[in-house]
Formats: C-alpha cells, structure tokens, sequence
C-alpha cells in the first residue's frame, strides 16, 4: 500500500527514532508499504519519520543513479543491486574528503541543494531478518544512506545548507508546511493534516 509522505513541519521529522525489535507491528507490511512508497514517489531512499513512524528504520535502493553515464562501470553495477533494509542503525565512523552533491528528499519536495558530505561511511544495522551487518561504502551508496540515518536522527538535509540558502528557501518550506504544493506523490501535510 502507497503511504502518504509527511510533510516538512512535521514534528516527527525532528524526533530521534527508537529501536525496535523483531516483534514490531506487522513490520513485514510496514517494509513492504515503504517500498511501494519510495518507488511510486521516485525516491531512492525512504526513512519511518517520514510516514509517521519515530523509529529507526529505513530502506534504500540506488537503482536510478545506475543510469548515469557519467559513472565508472563498477560504481553503476554496484548501485544497480544496492537495495537494503536498515533497522536500528549506527554510523560509527565517516571518513574522507566532504563533498557535495544536489540532494532532495520526498518530505520536501521542489528544493534541491548542494550538501557536502564525507565520502566514506562505516554502518551497523540488522536487516529485515535482524541479521547484523556492519558495511563500509562510498560514494552515491554512503551518501544516500547518510541522508536517510539523518532522518532517523531528526535531521533533514536542509539543516546542512549555509545560512543564506536557507533564507533563500524559506518562503519555499513554509508552503510546503501549509499544503501550498502539488507534489505527483500522496504527501501528509502538517497543518492540514491530510490530502
């Protein structure tokens, strides 16, 4: 099922989520229902705050940026099968030069910026099994997972922009927190409180 994405101004979006077990609610069904979310609104990552949920979950599948030319052959394979589930996650080390990169996030549509991020990330995590995992990965890969931990953090891309990009924008996230937008995805907005 289709969830609708919460909107920038949503309380949940600033809460630190919380761990959970394998006796979660029908978390099966919750993984399922943010796969179809993520994949109908474009996305190439989807965290639990942005359906509502303060817990520390989140999927990605880089699939998308495997179509760009521009990239070594390794790296677009690698991204092509980079589909994952991350439940109770802990990046324990970032590492490497920052670099930026135009990041957007389903939450708060029509803004794209520039954020600079470190190129390298070690994570632990359990999967959909509660598997543990620890990964090391780079490039696209880190970054996408790095934006999604934020979200399970309580911190959107946009807290990673100067100043004056955020002046500039602010026009832009209050409409969005008041439903003045016509995203191509359902989205919850926090004023509204549906759509």
């Amino acid at each position: 099922m289709i969830l609708p994405v919460i909107a920038y101004g949503d309380s949940v979006l600033r809460k630190v989520g919380i761990n959970i077990d394998k006796d979660y609610p029908n978390l099966e069904e919750l993984i399922e229902n943010m796969k179809e979310t993520m994949i109908s609104a474009q996305g190439v990552g989807l965290a639990a705050p942005q359906i509502g949920k303060a817990i520390r979950l989140f999927i990605v599948d880089t699939s998308p940026f495997a179509e760009d030319d521009e990239l070594e052959d390794e790296e677009r394979a690698f991204l092509k099968d980079f589909k994952k589930v991350f439940i109770n996650a802990k990046i324990i080390k970032e590492e490497g030069d920052e670099w930026p990169f135009t990041e957007g996030c389903l939450s708060i549509p029509d803004i794209r910026e520039d954020v600079f991020r470190q190129e390298k990330v070690t994570i632990e995590y359990v999967d959909e099994n509660f598997e543990k995992h620890t990964d090391v990965l780079d490039g696209l890969a880190a970054r996408v997972v790095q934006h999604e931990y934020d979200h399970i953090e309580g911190i959107l891309f946009t807290d990673k922009i100067s100043s004056l990009k955020k002046r500039l924008i602010k026009k832009k996230l209050e409409n969005i927190s008041k439903g003045k937008i016509s995203p191509d995805y359902r989205m919850k907005f926090p004023q509204l409180k549906k759509k």
